[in-house]
């Protein structure tokens, strides 16, 4: 009977590839309608690919998280290629990076050239407060059914409780992945002592030509960030101040603004390197810094995205996931409560996010960026009353 259910729930997913020209689609739609961070970009992802497409099942989209939260790097981008990947094998790859990176970097690049020549943002601030109450809905309607695959045992349940705790504290968020792996990894070996893991990872040699000493130094400074840097978008914002402005790079009040065309702009909050780039050296500035940024990580999702069946596979490399998804569903969750604590400020705040609880909750067939739109229009009708 179980055998039964369960090839009826595969018969469901979409074997085989996609077609490059739905994955541009996708990923552009997601490019220009994703805002309020990693988390809720692969909420929208997970509504589109997997409640929406079924190009796959929770739990192997819950594994892609797990594998991206084990790397540096943007994780909503690499989600997005590792998803393209999948789908489309490199091309898809490209094209789904791509397509999610471009949007937001393109609406960047006109907003730092507007910056430069004017010297203030635009404003549109109120149409970004009724968006990010929203969010939290989004984020956790994804969320629910990612924790019922990832908390699958007893102990993982402990684990994620324990993953959380720490995150919540504030514990760098790699010690609580690696540490909830290593806690999984050891209850498998418990259960099957006298087994070996063995892997190899390859390495990368990078000969890239350049046009002129400043961008060379732009791209290898970006190019730094991309290959090392752990954690959401706005652990990039601390690392910059002290990679720019520290070194008289970059001065506070660029980089804070660079903080606001992050949170206005849709897509990768890394694209906000579009706009320093260009305060750094115009045109040129603003393209090296893009691409070294983000290429590191189309590298390692390339490298990583044929392991994680294998892992899988691996009785201990999937007791070690399965802990790395744990801790990812509660980063996650914590993300989401400090999204909440700085958002949810007032009574119009908690009315856009109540309305979109119920409507992502109690009406799942709904897309996404509707959500956004709507509760963007909400926002800036509250904020006249």
């Amino acid at each position: 009977m179980a055998a039964g259910i369960g090839m009826l729930i595969l018969s469901g997913m979409q074997k085989g590839k996609t077609s490059l020209t739905e994955l541009a689609k996708l990923f552009t739609k997601l490019g220009l309608t994703a805002f309020g961070g990693p988390a809720a970009h692969i909420a929208m992802m997970q509504r589109e690919v997997v409640d929406k497409r079924r190009w796959m099942d929770h739990a192997h989209f819950l594994d892609l998280i797990g594998a991206t939260n084990l790397i540096p790097g943007p994780n909503s981008t690499e989600m997005a290629i590792h998803i393209g990947h999948e789908r489309g094998g490199w091309k898809g790859l490209l094209v789904a990076g791509c397509c999610f990176i471009v949007p937001a970097v393109l609406i960047t690049g006109v907003i730092a050239w507007l910056y430069q020549r004017y010297g203030q943002l635009p404003q549109v601030q109120p149409f970004i407060y009724g968006i990010k109450p929203a969010i939290i809905s989004i984020i956790l309607a994804a969320v629910f059914p990612l924790a019922k695959k990832a908390l699958k045992t007893v102990e993982l349940g402990v684990i994620g409780v324990l993953a959380l705790a720490a995150s919540l504290v504030g514990l760098n968020e790699i010690f609580v992945l690696f540490g909830a792996g290593l806690a999984a990894l050891l209850f498998g070996l418990l259960r099957r002592p006298g087994q070996t893991l063995n892997s190899v990872w390859p390495a990368l040699l990078l000969d890239i030509p350049f046009f002129s000493a400043a961008n060379l130094r732009i791209f290898l400074v970006f190019l730094k960030i991309g290959a090392i840097l752990y954690g959401s978008g706005y652990v990039l914002f601390a690392f910059l101040d002290s990679e720019l402005v520290a070194r008289g790079l970059l001065s506070r009040s660029q980089l804070v603004d660079a903080i606001a065309v992050g949170q206005l702009t849709p897509g990768p909050v890394f694209s906000s390197v579009t706009f320093i780039g260009w305060q750094m050296n115009g045109l040129p500035g603003a393209v090296m810094a893009t691409v070294a940024v983000f290429l590191p990580s189309f590298l390692f999702v390339a490298l990583l995205n044929p392991l994680v069946p294998q892992m899988r596979r691996s009785k201990l490399f999937s007791a070690f996931l399965d802990g790395v998804n744990a801790a990812s569903v509660a980063i996650i969750v914590t993300v989401c409560i400090a999204f909440g604590r700085e958002t949810v400020t007032d009574w119009r705040t908690i009315l856009v996010a109540v309305l979109s609880l119920v409507v992502t909750f109690g009406f799942r067939k709904v897309n996404t960026a509707f959500v956004v739109l709507g509760s963007s229009i909400a926002g800036y009708v509250l904020l006249l009353i």
